[in-house]
C-alpha cells in the first residue's frame, strides 16, 4: 500500500510519443489512450506528440485531460509517417517533461533516444510487436532499418515494456535486451453488453439460427482473415448455417490484401458479413456478446486486446499457437489454440468450441481479476516514476 500512495503523490510530466493517436483506432492507439487518460485522471500532466494524419484534425487539443500535439506529416513510408517539424517539436517537449514514453516500432525511435539523452531524460518504451511487413525487398529494408533505430534506443532506455513473457522470449526486438524488459498486460476496459441489442444482432446476423463466428481487426495479411474464411470448408460440414461477422477496416490503403482475396469473399459471400470499423466500446461489447466464438487467425500477434475484450463479454476465443497470441487463452482456459497458418486446424477448433461452448466460458470476474486495468496503470506509473527519479539523479 505504501508504494501505491507514493505513486499517486508523485505527480509527473509525462510525454508520450507515437505515430498515430485517436481518433485513429487500432489496438495500439486504444492501449495508449487508456493509459494516458488514466494517468491524467490521477493528476499527472500528460502530453501526446503524434502525426496529424488528417487535415481535419486540430494541431493542438485536449482530449479527456490529455494534451495532444499533432504535427504535419506530408510523407508516408509504408505505415509510417514523416513529420518535418518533429525534431524541433520533440526537443522542446522532451526538455519540459520528466519522462518519455515511446511506443515501438516507430521511425523516430533513435531520434527520440538521442534527444532524450541530450536533455538528460529517461525513456520507457512499450513494444507493441516486431515490425513484420508484407513481402518485397523494400519492406525488408524498412524492417532492417527500423530495427537498427530501435536497438540504439533500447541500449539507452530505462525500461522496455512487453505484453507478456511469452512474447518477450521470442521477439527479435526484445530478446537482445531481455534484462531491461518488464511485463505489463495491456489496459483492458469493456462495458457490459446490452442483452436486448445482443438479441437483435443475433437475429440479424444468424442464418436460420446457425452459429456466429466473430473477427475483430483489420483485413491485413499479418492478421490472416483469409485463413478464417478458408476454415469455413471445415466448419460448414458441421454447421452449414454458420456465418463469420467481421468488425474492422477491410479496405486498407497500404495493402492490397482485401483485393487479393476477393475470390474467397465471393466464394463464401452468403456466410460473410462485413460491418466495417466499430468505434464505440458499447458497440464492440454487443458485437462480442452476439458471437458464439471470436477467432484470431494471425501469423504473428503481440497480444491482441480483442481476446480479453471478447472474454469479458462471455465469448470464448480461438487464437493461433504463436508467441503473444496464445497468452490469453493459456492463462484463462477460455478457448483453444490452432496451428499457425493452418486453416483446417482453425476450422476444427471452431467446431470444437461451438460444439462444447459451456466448457470454455469463464466468469467476467475471473477475467477481470487476471487482466486488471488498475494494476496495469499502477505498473506504468511505477515505471515512469522510477525513470524520472533515475534521470534526476543523473
Amino acid at each position: 500500500m505504501g508504494n501505491e500512495v507514493n505513486i499517486r503523490d508523485d505527480k509527473l510530466k509525462i510525454l508520450i510519443m507515437l505515430q498515430y493517436y485517436v481518433p485513429h483506432r487500432t489496438g495500439l492507439t486504444i492501449h495508449v489512450q487508456r493509459v494516458a487518460e488514466a494517468l491524467a485522471q490521477r493528476g499527472h500532466q500528460v502530453t501526446v506528440l503524434t502525426a496529424r494524419y488528417s487535415k481535419a484534425l486540430p494541431r493542438d487539443e485536449t482530449i479527456n485531460g490529455v494534451r495532444v500535439v499533432r504535427l504535419w506529416a506530408p510523407i508516408r513510408v509504408s505505415r509510417g509517417m514523416v513529420m518535418p517539424a518533429y525534431p524541433l517539436a520533440a526537443w522542446r517537449l522532451i526538455r519540459s517533461h520528466d519522462v518519455i514514453s515511446i511506443h515501438t516500432p516507430m521511425l523516430e525511435t533513435a531520434l527520440v533516444a538521442f534527444l532524450a539523452r541530450l536533455a538528460g531524460k529517461k525513456i520507457v518504451a512499450t513494444h507493441h510487436g516486431d515490425l513484420i511487413l508484407p513481402s518485397g525487398a523494400f519492406n525488408r529494408f524498412i524492417e532492417w532499418f527500423v530495427f537498427q533505430l530501435y536497438k540504439y534506443m533500447a541500449r539507452n532506455a530505462a525500461r522496455l515494456i512487453a505484453y507478456s513473457h511469452d512474447y518477450a522470449d521470442h521477439s527479435y526486438y526484445l530478446l537482445p535486451f531481455r534484462d531491461k524488459v518488464s511485463v505489463v498486460y495491456p489496459p483492458i476496459q469493456m462495458p457490459l453488453p446490452n442483452p436486448d441489442h445482443v438479441r437483435e444482432l443475433r437475429a440479424q446476423w444468424s442464418m436460420d439460427g446457425g452459429p456466429i463466428i466473430g473477427y475483430a481487426g483489420r483485413f491485413v495479411e499479418e492478421k490472416r482473415p483469409d485463413l478464417l474464411i478458408r476454415s469455413l470448408e471445415v466448419v460448414l460440414e458441421e454447421f452449414p448455417n454458420a456465418r463469420i461477422v467481421f468488425a474492422g477496416e477491410y479496405q486498407i490503403k497500404y495493402e492490397d490484401f482485401w483485393e487479393r482475396n476477393q475470390h474467397l469473399v465471393e466464394q463464401y459471400r452468403d456466410h460473410l458479413i462485413f460491418l466495417g470499423l466499430l468505434t464505440d466500446n458499447q458497440q464492440m461489447a454487443d458485437f462480442y456478446a452476439a458471437c458464439d466464438v471470436l477467432v484470431l487467425p494471425s501469423d504473428t500477434e503481440c497480444f491482441a486486446l480483442v481476446q480479453v475484450e471478447s472474454m469479458l463479454c462471455g465469448t470464448p476465443v480461438i487464437a493461433t499457437d504463436t508467441p503473444g497470441a496464445r497468452e490469453v487463452v493459456k492463462v484463462t482456459g477460455m478457448g483453444r489454440l490452432a496451428q499457425v497458418g493452418n486453416w483446417r486446424s482453425i476450422g476444427e477448433m471452431i467446431v470444437e468450441v461451438i460444439g462444447n461452448r459451456a466448457r470454455y466460458v469463464k466468469s467476467r470476474q475471473e477475467i477481470e481479476n487476471r487482466f486488471s486495468f488498475e494494476e496495469t496503470v499502477n505498473r506504468y506509473e511505477r515505471h515512469f516514476r522510477n525513470a524520472a527519479k533515475a534521470a534526476r539523479k543523473r
